[in-house]
């Protein structure tokens, strides 16, 4: 079951399905060891990568398996990262939630106006009960954007990654359809 990618609008941002113009922005934006910090991946340092992310969120769309969104900034255009909706289980009405942008977005809202958007779109269409999100300890910034959209912080795993060659926690977040919050 194919699932269509969506395009949303909002205030100040477009969410679009990938282009294969976005690579080089995709490129920049995982090549930054900064961006990537809290990851358990390493930077990208080959450019073929990005080509595949885009490959990627076609066959996911194809599969149904869920979402990821190019998010632009309406003003300008400027490409600020991406946000997504992966492991989509229509029959556990359930998906996890994911967002990676650019240091120059950081600290503008940006990244909760765009979850925002995409959560509505799923709850609406995809009847979802379920987000979760997971988030490593020490990224404050991303706890605070699943907080902010009223995600509830539900426990630690302990130990579950290697970021940058260190141990690392994550918490995890979920939301459920009663707790939503649209604006």
């Amino acid at each position: 079951m194919s699932l269509p990618t969506p395009s949303l609008p909002t205030a100040r941002l477009r969410l679009r399905p990938f282009e294969d113009t976005d690579a080089d922005d995709l490129f920049a934006l995982h090549g930054n060891a900064r961006v990537l910090r809290y990851w358990d991946s390493p930077p990208w340092t080959e450019p073929a990568r990005a080509e595949k992310f885009v490959t990627r969120c076609r066959q996911m769309a194809q599969e149904g398996s869920g979402a990821r969104l190019a998010v632009q900034r309406v003003s300008d255009g400027a490409f600020l990262g991406w946000c997504g909706l992966n492991s989509w289980s229509p029959d556990y009405r359930s998906a996890s939630v994911g967002y990676c942008y650019n240091e120059a977005s950081w600290g503008h809202g940006y990244a909760t106006e765009a979850a925002r958007a995409l959560l509505q779109w799923a709850f609406d269409t995809l009847d979802l009960n379920r987000v979760q999100s997971e988030t490593d300890t020490r990224n404050v910034a991303s706890a605070r954007v699943l907080e902010k959209l009223g995600f509830v912080r539900e426990g630690t795993l302990r130990e579950d990654c290697v970021v940058n060659g260190e141990v690392s926690d994550s918490w995890v977040y979920g939301l459920l359809r009663r707790e939503w919050q649209p604006l």
